[in-house]
């Protein structure tokens, strides 16, 4: 007989029923982490809404009985076009967190990358889910010997490659967390902590499993305290406002292997970046949680794709919830598609087993959707698949809806 978990999960057929689990079973303060974006959230929507603007374009009579998406990023072979993007604090919403994530993802056969915000450590995730498949994701951080110090935990624990994120200067203003108090350090409202009580299978895994901190930091700040709220504060004070181009090249040469960047949406940023000497560029608004106004992924990747052509790798990170999502991003040009939030409705969903869930329904809904559209081949995925739709046919459409 199958679990209460099991039965619960087999009832999601999509990312979007995750989504509406995990809100059932996250406090509002934890799921709004997650699921927020900066101030009106308008970028946030339109990273989703943007993949409405094209639409695909089937061909048929074609032999689609064995579909191929296996691809590359950076010289790895992964069997899932889509990647797992950096996400922070993981066990806020299931106690096993980032080990759960980097196993679902390895099983599937793709790159789970770190984040430096995790509550897991470098070595922790490493041991956990050993190497083969790992990236770190980094900031360029104030302090650099720090930097240079998670490097050589990279190196020792046998990460492939890191991941830079550029599009955080200064931390967005994130108002759903502001309301909640989810912030750093917390300051957690009476209405967040009544929620939270609320929601006891939640509320007991928090108090009986180890606190979720920022483990990469530990030792860092106030008296080497592991607290979350005392790392916050110190998280806080490093991010650098006045990073340039040249911070870039000197971490590039620091780790001396496979680097990628993360949070490009000009077509002249990704341009400068691959002079530098990246291997992949990810178009990415950092999930909306960052300038809210800003360009949407999917709408930023045309022209960046013109500009770089076969040069740099491009990965589409930003909205995807759907296979079709990856197939129009991939027909578009980009080599990959990078989720956040789609795994960590399954993580708070179902642990483990919710992180597969979450990837098989992405691995079939692109299976089904390269056979759909008669490519059996994503390899052979190209612009002849996909149209943008003129902003009349757009307006038209969603009048309608």
């Amino acid at each position: 007989m199958r679990s209460l978990r099991e039965r619960r999960l087999a009832r999601c057929h999509s990312v979007h029923d995750l989504r509406r689990t995990a809100k059932r079973r996250l406090p509002r303060a934890v799921f709004d982490f997650a699921d927020g974006g900066a101030e009106d959230e308008t970028t946030l929507r339109r990273n989703s809404t943007g993949f409405d603007r094209f639409d695909l374009v089937p061909k048929v009579l074609v032999d689609v009985a064995d579909v191929r998406i296996n691809t590359s990023i950076l010289g790895q072979q992964i069997d899932l076009p889509v990647i797992l993007a950096p996400t922070g604090m993981n066990r806020l919403f299931h106690p096993d967190g980032e080990r759960a994530v980097a196993r679902a993802g390895h099983r599937a056969g793709t790159v789970y990358t770190l984040s430096s915000m995790s509550s897991m450590s470098i070595a922790e995730l490493a041991a956990a889910a050993p190497a083969g498949l790992n990236w770190f994701q980094v900031y360029v951080w104030r302090d650099r010997g720090l930097v240079k110090e998670l490097f050589s935990r990279c190196r020792e624990s046998g990460y492939d490659a890191l991941c830079l994120t550029v599009d955080v200067p200064v931390l967005g203003q994130r108002e759903r967390d502001l309301r909640n108090g989810m912030t750093m350090p917390p300051r957690l409202t009476a209405g967040a902590i009544l929620d939270a009580a609320a929601h006891p299978n939640w509320w007991w895994r928090f108090l009986t499993y180890p606190r979720p901190t920022f483990s990469n930091v530990i030792g860092q700040g106030e008296a080497g305290k592991a607290d979350a709220s005392v790392l916050g504060t110190y998280v806080n004070t490093q991010f650098d406002p006045s990073v340039d181009w040249d911070d870039l090249a000197w971490m590039i040469e620091e780790w001396g292997g496979p680097f990628a960047i993360k949070g490009i949406s000009r077509p002249a940023d990704a341009r400068r970046a691959a002079d530098v000497g990246v291997g992949a560029v990810f178009v990415s608004n950092h999930g909306g949680r960052q300038l809210d106004a800003a360009i949407s992924a999917i709408d930023a990747l045309p022209a960046i794709i013109e500009e770089l052509g076969d040069d740099v790798e491009v990965v589409l990170d930003g909205g995807v919830r759907r296979g079709t999502d990856v197939v129009k991003a991939l027909a578009m040009g980009a080599r990959a598609c990078a989720i956040g939030r789609a795994y960590l409705y399954g993580l708070a969903s179902g642990g483990e087993p919710g992180v597969e869930r979450a990837l098989e329904l992405m691995e079939r809904e692109i299976r089904r959707a390269m056979a759909l559209v008669g490519c059996p081949d994503i390899d052979d995925l190209d612009a002849s698949f996909v149209r943008e739709r003129s902003d009349s046919a757009s307006r038209a459409n969603s009048l309608s809806a």
